[in-house]
């Protein structure tokens, strides 16, 4: 990551601002965010993500919650409010991941462990989940609603996605919920993903795209980098980066506008839900 100030000038981050449209990847309380704690865009996200966690509780009796619009009420009654309350995805990967019972699981970004804990039930006891998260906010947060879930079958560890702690070929599903737009190395993140698949492994992951690129202006703010939008990526150059990487039987599961702000760029943006394959040896 680069060590110098990537943002330029920093702007205060408005609610609106701080939204990636109708499934919001943060909120609006993030004006704090200082020059100081912004010699990377890690730290940004980190410092974000971090106090979402430590709101977690707070957000989960809001209204309207992207959880509300993006989980089904099934899922929704086996989770924590704590859990749900720290949500900041952009779809539901675990949703149409179709795990399988004794599959092992991964999670780029897991948060507070929502798709954690729904894919622990669908791979069941013979399975198992890791989550992934550099936030050790939110890695607590996730521990204690693991604890309160009394789930046995779920590990979270501290790591970055793009160097994820994961021996070679030992995962059979991959999922990521709104997070790979928050990486400067989108390249280097899915290169991991392959490394990490069994042979035959796939992904599923939801993010945020657009079908344009973004202004200058929007791509250097701090609010839209920690929301999921100043460092999306063009769609066809992701979708160009996944299928370089080695990946086949790649799928448009959902490209959904994402809707929310007046500025004109917005209209750009997209939802997309990813599958593809680690072809088999």
């Amino acid at each position: 990551m680069t060590t110098n100030k990537p943002f330029g000038t920093l702007t205060p981050i408005s609610e609106e601002a701080a939204c990636c449209g109708d499934d919001c990847c943060g909120d609006g309380e993030s004006t704090e965010i200082t020059h100081a704690q912004l010699d990377s865009i890690t730290a940004a996200v980190q410092h974000e993500y971090g106090a979402l966690a430590d709101r977690a509780g707070e957000r989960a009796s809001q209204t309207n919650k992207a959880t509300d619009r993006l989980y089904t009420e099934e899922q929704r009654e086996v989770l924590t409010d704590e859990a749900a309350g720290a949500s900041a995805g952009c779809g539901n990967p675990v949703g149409i991941a179709d795990a399988k019972t004794g599959e092992t699981v991964l999670d780029l970004g897991s948060g507070g462990g929502i798709d954690c804990f729904l894919a622990a039930k669908e791979v069941g006891p013979t399975g198992s989940v890791i989550g992934i998260d550099m936030t050790p906010r939110m890695l607590e947060l996730a521990s204690t609603n693991a604890e309160k879930l009394e789930t046995t079958n779920v590990v979270f560890k501290l790591g970055h996605i793009e160097q994820i702690p994961q021996e070679d070929d030992s995962v059979d599903l991959v999922i990521s919920n709104c997070v790979i737009a928050l990486s400067e190395q989108k390249e280097r993140v899915f290169s991991e993903i392959f490394r990490i698949l069994k042979p035959g492994g796939r992904f599923v992951i939801s993010d945020i795209v657009t079908d344009k690129p973004l202004p200058d202006d929007v791509r250097k703010s701090a609010a839209e980098w920690v929301s999921c939008v100043g460092g999306a990526a063009v769609m066809s150059d992701y979708l160009a980066m996944v299928e370089e990487t080695g990946f086949d039987k790649i799928e448009i599961l959902e490209d959904r506008k994402s809707t929310g702000g007046t500025e004109e760029w917005r209209s750009s943006m997209i939802n997309l839900t990813l599958r593809a394959f680690k072809p088999a040896e």
